[in-house]
C-alpha cells in the first residue's frame, strides 16, 4: 500500500512539473519564440537552396557540354575548279563540276573541359562565401528582434509591479478607511476626512485600472512578436546577469568578417578570368559538304564526317578591366574595415556606458531598499498618531503617499537595473 501511494505521488509530481513550468514564461524563452516566428526566418532555407543551385552551376563546368546545331545555306560562289583545269580533266575522264552552292551541315559537338583555371572552384568558395553572407545579414535582423521583446517584457514587468503596489496602497488605505469610519460613527472624526481618504482611494483605483490596461496592451504586443498568446501565464522577473568580459561577439560584426571573405573570393575570381581555358572536344558531322572537298565536288552526296582535339580559350578582355576592378574591391575591403572599427568602437563605448549604469542603478536600488523600509514604518506610525488624534487626515495620507512613491520608485529602479544588464548583454551579444 505505501509502495502504491509513493507510486501515485511521484507520478503526480512528474505531472505537475510542466503544469507549472507552462505557466510561467522566461525572457529568453520569449527569445526564442520571436526568433522562431519572425517572417524572415524563412530565407534560411531560401538561401540554402539558393547556395546549393549557385554550386551545382559552379560544378557543372567539368560535366561534358553536348551541343546540337544544323545548317542550311546558299551562297552566290562555291569552290570550282577553273573552266581551263576543267578541260583537262574532263580529257582524262574525271567529271568535277564543283560545289553546289546550297549547302547542308548537322553538328553535333561534345567538349570535355580539362582545366578551367580553377573558375569552379573559385565560383564555389564565391558561393559559399555569398550564402553565409545573406545567413548573417538575416541573423542580423533577427537579433534587432531582442531589443524590443525585451522592451516589450520589461514594461510588462514594471506595469505588473507597480499594479501591484497601488493594490497594496489600496489594501491600506481600505484598512484606515474602515478606522476611520468607525472614529466618525462614534463622533470622534469628521466626515471631511473620510472624504479625503474616499478620493484617494478612487484615485488608486483609477490607477490600478490603468496599470492593468497598459499592462495587457503591452501583453498583445508580446503575443504578436512571440506568435502565440500568453493568456494567464506570468513573466518571470530574471534573475541579475554577470557580464564580465565586455567584449563585443555582435552578429553585425560577423556580417562584416563575411562580406570581407566575400571581397576575397571575388577577388580570386577576378585573378580567374585572366587564365586560359583547356578542352578537349569531338565533333560528328553530317551533310554537304563533307570534310572531303573533293568529293563534295565530284557530287552532292551527303557525308559522315568526324573531328576530335584540343581547344583552348582565352578571353583577354579582362585585362584591360583588371586593374580598375581590382581597386574597386580593395577600396570596398577598406571601407569594410573601417565599418568594423567603428561599430567595435561604438559597441565598447555603449558597453562602458552601460556598466556605468548598472553600477549606480544598483547603489541606487540598495537606498531604495532602505527608503521604503523607513517610509513603512513612518506609515505605520503615521497610523498609530492618526488613532489617538496627534495627527490629521492630510499628514496620513501624506505618509501612505509617499511610502507608495518609494515602492514606485523602487520597483523602477529594480526593473530598470534587469534591463539594463540585458541590453548590455544584447550589446555584447553574450
Amino acid at each position: 500500500m505505501n509502495r502504491l501511494k509513493k507510486i501515485i505521488l511521484t507520478s503526480l509530481s512528474v505531472i505537475s512539473v510542466p503544469l507549472v513550468s507552462s505557466a510561467q514564461l522566461t525572457i529568453d524563452r520569449c527569445f526564442e519564440m520571436a526568433k522562431a516566428h519572425y517572417p524572415a526566418v524563412a530565407q534560411y532555407n531560401l538561401i540554402d537552396e539558393s547556395e546549393s543551385f549557385d554550386i551545382a552551376s559552379a560544378a557543372r563546368s567539368w560535366i561534358p557540354q553536348i551541343t546540337f546545331s544544323g545548317q542550311a545555306s546558299w551562297q552566290t560562289e562555291a569552290i570550282a575548279f577553273p573552266d581551263a583545269f576543267n578541260q583537262i580533266l574532263k580529257m582524262q575522264g574525271v567529271d568535277m563540276p564543283g560545289m553546289n552552292k546550297d549547302q547542308y551541315n548537322l553538328v553535333l559537338d561534345i567538349s570535355q573541359t580539362l582545366w578551367d583555371g580553377g573558375a569552379s572552384k573559385t565560383g564555389k568558395e564565391l558561393a559559399r562565401a555569398e550564402a553565409a553572407e545573406k545567413r548573417l545579414d538575416a541573423e542580423v535582423s533577427i537579433y534587432a528582434l531582442e531589443e524590443r521583446v525585451s522592451s516589450l517584457f520589461f514594461g510588462i514587468l514594471l506595469l505588473e509591479a507597480n499594479y501591484q503596489t497601488a493594490v497594496n496602497g489600496k489594501e491600506t488605505l481600505d484598512a484606515n478607511y474602515r478606522k476611520l469610519e468607525s472614529m466618525v460613527r462614534n463622533g470622534v472624526a469628521l466626515q471631511s476626512d473620510l472624504d479625503m481618504l474616499e478620493v484617494e482611494r478612487i484615485s488608486l483605483d483609477e490607477k490600478i485600472r490603468q496599470n492593468r490596461a497598459s499592462a495587457s496592451c503591452f501583453r498583445t504586443m508580446l503575443e504578436l512578436f512571440i506568435g502565440e498568446p500568453i493568456g494567464g501565464r506570468s513573466l518571470v522577473k530574471p534573475d541579475e546577469i554577470p557580464v564580465g568580459d565586455i567584449s563585443s561577439n555582435r552578429p553585425e560584426l560577423r556580417l562584416l568578417d563575411a562580406k570581407l571573405t566575400t571581397l576575397d573570393a571575388r577577388e580570386r575570381m577576378l585573378g580567374v578570368s585572366l587564365t586560359p581555358k583547356i578542352a578537349a572536344f569531338a565533333q560528328g558531322l553530317y551533310g554537304y559538304p563533307g570534310l572531303d572537298m573533293f568529293k563534295s565536288m565530284e557530287n552532292s552526296d551527303w557525308r559522315w564526317n568526324a573531328i576530335v582535339g584540343v581547344r583552348l580559350q582565352w578571353n583577354i578582355t579582362p585585362f584591360f578591366t583588371y586593374g580598375t576592378d581590382r581597386k574597386k574591391i580593395e577600396n570596398a575591403r577598406r571601407m569594410l574595415t573601417v565599418q568594423k572599427d567603428v561599430f567595435e568602437f561604438n559597441s565598447s563605448l555603449q558597453a562602458a556606458q552601460q556598466t556605468s549604469e548598472i553600477k549606480r542603478m544598483g547603489e541606487s536600488l540598495e537606498s531604495d531598499g532602505r527608503i521604503v523600509e523607513l517610509r513603512t514604518g513612518i506609515r505605520k506610525t503615521a497610523e498609530s498618531q492618526f488613532e489617538k488624534g496627534v495627527i490629521d487626515t492630510p499628514a496620513l495620507l501624506q505618509r501612505i503617499s509617499e511610502e507608495s512613491a518609494a515602492m514606485n520608485s523602487r520597483n523602477i529602479h529594480e526593473i530598470e537595473l534587469l534591463k539594463m544588464e540585458y541590453d548590455l548583454r544584447h550589446t555584447l551579444n553574450k
